[in-house]
């Protein structure tokens, strides 16, 4: 269970991921505890129309070494410059209207507003249908992955410092979570990463095997 205090050094951890936030973010991207109970370890959301709150769960947070938790928080970071994090939902709503608006038309027999009425529907499951597909979600989960990774190096990180802590990263929760699905999704976001790395490391050596044969005909 989650507590609901905040101690000094819970507060010493949002400073420091504060602190985190490239400059550019930094004055409307919020950094809070999560409160309520269970929650996911680390998520974003809007809180207003020019603000977004990434909220952490930090009992499970602190579990995780300082390296993992920095890739990890990017990763969160890189969802909010890939404006792929959850939006306020109107879709819900929209279904709702829709659904008994077309309860009501036939019972009127309007075939005009009938129509509008399942046409709000059509485009309210169909947002629905997008923002709860499992491939597009991993999608952006592997680019929002790439995205923490240049992030990283903007802090200093070397390029395989920065592999390596998110690979472990993603390893400690495979290890943590108990359902099949969810740890699907971090299976196949670890395969995704060591491709990646792979195709980095190889840029590199070519890279340095072309500045070494130029050195060689000079």
């Amino acid at each position: 269970m989650t507590s609901y205090t905040t101690t000094k050094a819970d507060m010493i951890e949002l400073r420091r991921l504060k602190g985190l936030l490239p400059p550019e973010l930094q004055s409307w991207v919020m950094v809070e505890k999560a409160i309520e109970v269970n929650p996911p370890l680390i998520r974003s959301e809007e809180i207003g129309s020019d603000q977004v709150e990434i909220q952490v769960d930090l009992v499970k947070w602190e579990q995780l070494a300082l390296d993992q938790r920095n890739l990890l928080f990017w990763h969160e970071v890189a969802r909010i410059q890939n404006d792929t994090i959850p939006k306020e939902g109107w879709e819900m709503a929209a279904l709702a209207i829709g659904l008994g608006g077309a309860v009501g038309e036939l019972w009127v027999q309007d075939g005009l507003l009938l129509m509008l009425a399942l046409a709000l529907c059509g485009v309210a499951g169909y947002r629905l249908y997008q923002k709860n597909n499992g491939d597009r979600t991993l999608t952006e989960a592997i680019e929002a992955d790439e995205k923490a990774i240049a992030i990283a190096t903007r802090f200093g990180y070397s390029l395989p410092n920065a592999y390596k802590s998110l690979g472990s990263a993603l390893k400690a929760l495979i290890e943590q979570t108990p359902k099949k699905r969810q740890r699907a999704k971090y299976e196949a976001r670890l395969q995704a990463l060591k491709r990646s790395a792979a195709k980095a490391k190889a840029k590199v050596k070519a890279a340095r095997e072309a500045a070494t044969n130029t050195e060689t005909v000079y």
